[in-house]
């Protein structure tokens, strides 16, 4: 069998070097700013990341968005067998990773290495545009970066006449999109990451002047700097059932009823990262289940529920406290969580609850993050959705993380900070000695 994928795979790709590239353009008509492929419209329907390719095709979707060039041929390769298309990513380096744009040198270096990735990838039939940059004005002081942004979409269309260029910004600022439209009249294409603001989007965008069509490149939930905070600083999470209602409203109050302008979007993140914590942005589990949002894109997207839907999970409980208030807990104290899942298809629900340390690396922009692992030894206990277990011995901040599964490959979550704190009363029921993992069957 790994003979016949191997010779399957050459001859494949022997077609794709055979394929001729998409024509894309920009076109403005009587509806508005339109995509076309091939002479044909083409409304984005995409998502941030190349993994699970096959399920963004199964959901409704048609287009995947990477950030840089890295596997770029492979990538486009498996989009290509998917009938998907691709927003390749070029990085241009940002400053507040040390990168100089005073530094002519650096600059045209560069340049001169997006322009060999150009030249190697501009005529695969999957490529639809070019992602130039991705919120390189995040944390900058020089804008010079404009200038070279400018360059590259220039050599771009120099090189590659069938796609057109795009750059993104972290979140809608006007000043940046002046900074654009003076400093970068190459780019075709305005892209916008943004989560909690993406409704002044519409609005913005035209105020400021913007005489061109615009993509949400990256939109989800709530981001882990627009939420609640506990007493502690502690951003509050939202569940995985309230993420999916935003989720839903989100993409048709603020994304398909822009059809003048938007071209589309890319939901984020296709995938699964640690990022502030290990459920907030990814629309899959670490080992690949389906979450509530996705049921959702399906809905939109191809007018039906998916044949099987995710668990949903109503605001549990910690010590009958609820997310958000603030929760403190003595050190070695008894608690309890008390979980409410359900499943719209009457399936069978196993459930997974554990603490894990809130997490002390965080960066920006995405950058990567190291998940902190889980506390041993709490001797936890699951009983008709009732969680029991003992708190951690060392103060500090903790999230109780609640994990719901099918047996069908979909999932929910929740979690719920609290504090441990140092214990005030002078007796306290004594924890076991031995650590006595929590059952895991089916209820």
């Amino acid at each position: 069998m790994k003979v016949l994928a191997s010779i399957w795979l050459a001859c494949f790709s022997v077609l794709v070097s055979l394929a001729q590239p998409a024509k894309v353009e920009v076109v403005k008509n009587e509806i508005g700013w339109q995509l076309l492929v091939n002479g044909k419209p083409y409304y984005v329907k995409g998502a941030g990341g190349h993994v699970q390719q096959k399920k963004l095709v199964e959901i409704g979707g048609n287009t995947i968005r990477t950030w840089s060039t890295d596997n770029a041929k492979t990538i486009l390769d498996e989009a290509h067998r998917n009938g998907l298309m691709v927003m390749m990513g070029l990085w241009v380096q940002h400053e507040r990773h040390g990168f100089d744009y005073d530094d002519p040198v650096k600059v045209k270096a560069q340049l001169e290495g997006f322009r060999s990735a150009v030249l190697e990838l501009k005529d695969h039939p999957a490529l639809l545009l070019w992602g130039v940059g991705n919120e390189v004005d995040l944390f900058y002081k020089n804008t010079n970066v404009w200038y070279a942004v400018e360059d590259i979409a220039k050599m771009i269309h120099e090189l590659d006449p069938n796609h057109p260029t795009c750059t993104v910004t972290a979140g809608f600022d006007p000043i940046e999109a002046r900074l654009i439209m003076e400093r970068a009249p190459s780019i075709d294409i305005y892209g916008v990451n943004t989560y909690g603001d993406i409704g002044n989007v519409k609005d913005a965008i035209r105020a400021c002047g913007w005489n061109k069509s615009y993509m949400i490149t990256e939109w989800g939930p709530n981001g882990h700097w627009e939420v609640a905070k506990t007493t502690w600083n502690a951003p509050i999470e939202q569940s995985s059932h309230e993420k999916a209602d935003s989720y839903e409203s989100r993409y048709l109050q603020f994304i398909e009823a822009d059809k003048e302008m938007c071209l589309g979007s890319f939901v984020f993140l296709w995938g699964q990262k640690q990022e502030t914590t290990s459920t907030w942005y990814g629309l899959f589990s670490e080992s690949g289940e389906t979450s509530e949002a996705i049921d959702r894109l399906h809905q939109i997207w191809k007018g039906s529920p998916p044949k099987n839907s995710a668990p949903s999970l109503q605001p549990s409980l910690l010590n009958n406290a609820r997310r958000g208030e603030s929760i403190k807990i003595e050190a070695g104290d008894k608690c309890t969580a008390t979980i409410v899942a359900s499943d719209v298809n009457g399936d069978d629900v196993k459930i997974k609850v554990f603490v894990v340390p809130e997490s002390t690396d965080i960066k920006s922009g995405g950058d990567a993050e190291n998940a902190p692992p889980a506390v041993s030894g709490l001797s936890m206990r699951m009983r008709n959705q009732v969680a029991h277990f003992y708190a951690p011995s060392a103060p500090g901040n903790y999230r109780l993380f609640i994990f719901v599964y099918d047996k069908k490959g979909a999932y929910a979550y929740e979690n719920i900070p609290f504090e441990v704190i140092k214990p005030v009363s002078g007796t306290r029921t004594k924890r076991p000695v031995a650590f006595k993992p929590m059952d895991m069957s089916f209820q």
